[in-house]
């Protein structure tokens, strides 16, 4: 599952100098003597080779941000990062990295007048994988205080391959935030529950729509040590005009069950918000739902089944009213060291896309400059994911 946070509106530039003064203004330091495995370098490299037997000629995976790229060897996401830890002892933590592939190219969004305009200098921010300082306040059981670049809260899946227990992210997870800018504090009530809150510049954080921030909270339960309950919400102003009636509401639920070699889990989303800039201000929806299931055979071997759907009723969010089915088997050898993890993965993944704006590339020209498109696709994807954390 995805991670914490603060944010202070959309501006066209990021205000490094008040992230910093945020981070500064926390609380007093405490010199403690660092531990040395307070720190961590590492990296990734993932790269894979994507079989779509509808042989699209501009090689492009329609309404799919990462791993777009398929009938070709692609370097997905390059990824190198130092981190400091906060702890009790040594109370301040740091996150910074940077990352290329072409898994980062979606994270700038187009322009969409009235909804959609990429800050200044976005095709260079969006090789900034994290840049955040972090406080662990000595308050109650301790208050994590975050401020910068961080991991979304929203999600089961990671922008990165290796945290997820299949190769590809499903619809669910390209459709929403993987990485936000802004703060927040996240708080463990007890061994059983943890709440947070986060002020943000926004859902796409390399947009700059208007001037004002948005919210965020959650809340995560485990009633037992195998089982996890989170809600995720986000609500605030994503198009130019920021009347709360054009605000973005977007749910996020996630369920997960871990014994032994099993993992079993699901999640469901939901989102809504007046389309401003159309004449008849529509009320836009979208939603969908994952399920998610793994089973460590034996030793390094793991095989992994999803299936999953995305129905973007008004084409707010992918781009085309449609709806998206597809399923995902995984078949997994880890390679592990002290400080290694290599992931060798084979997965077949069926798609289908319906409705008006719906369908996949394929092979041929339906007129001059224009691809055929297909209901279906089927892929057969070969990757390797090696991380280094040490």
């Amino acid at each position: 599952m995805r991670q914490i946070r603060f944010g202070f509106g959309r501006t066209g530039h990021f205000p490094i100098w008040l992230v910093l003064a945020c981070g500064l203004g926390f609380a007093a330091p405490v010199f403690a003597e660092p531990s040395a495995s307070d720190w961590h370098v590492g990296g990734t490299l993932d790269v894979s080779y994507g079989l779509n037997f509808n042989f699209p000629e501009n090689h492009q995976w329609r309404s799919k941000s990462t791993t777009p790229r398929v009938n070709e060897l692609a370097p997905n996401v390059v990824m190198g990062y130092v981190r400091k830890d906060a702890t009790e002892l040594s109370r301040w933590g740091m996150e910074f990295g940077v990352q290329g592939g072409y898994d980062t190219d979606a994270l700038v969004p187009p322009t969409i007048p009235g909804r959609d305009k990429p800050v200044d200098g976005a095709d260079t921010l969006r090789h900034f994988s994290r840049a955040n300082l972090s406080y662990l306040a000595p308050v109650g059981n301790g208050l994590t205080l975050t401020a910068g670049l961080f991991n979304s809260f929203i999600g089961y899946q990671s922008f990165y391959a290796k945290n997820n227990l299949n190769y590809t992210r499903s619809y669910l997870a390209d459709n929403a935030p993987y990485f936000m800018f802004g703060a927040g504090a996240t708080y463990p009530v007890n061994e059983s529950w943890q709440v947070g809150l986060y002020v943000i510049n926004g859902y796409s954080y390399l947009s700059h729509t208007n001037d004002q921030p948005s919210y965020g909270t959650q809340v995560q339960w485990k009633p037992t040590s195998q089982l996890t309950i989170i809600e995720n919400l986000y609500y605030g102003p994503d198009q130019s005009r920021t009347a709360i009636e054009f605000w973005r509401f977007f749910s996020d639920s996630i369920v997960e069950w871990n014994r032994g070699p099993f993992t079993l889990a699901a999640s469901y989303d939901i989102g809504t918000e007046k389309a401003a800039e159309q004449a008849t201000q529509p009320r836009t929806f979208w939603t969908g739902g994952t399920l998610y299931g793994r089973w460590n055979v034996s030793g390094p071997w793991s095989v992994a089944l999803r299936p999953e759907f995305y129905w973007d009723r008004n084409g707010r969010i992918s781009g085309s009213e449609q709806l998206l089915k597809a399923i995902t088997t995984t078949l997994e050898y880890k390679w592990t060291h002290p400080w290694q993890v290599a992931l060798l993965r084979l997965e077949y993944r069926y798609d289908e896309s319906s409705g008006v704006g719906g369908g996949f590339f394929k092979r041929g020209e339906i007129s001059p400059g224009v691809l055929g498109q297909a209901k279906e696709q089927q892929l057969l994807l070969f990757s390797v994911v090696w991380s280094v954390d040490k």
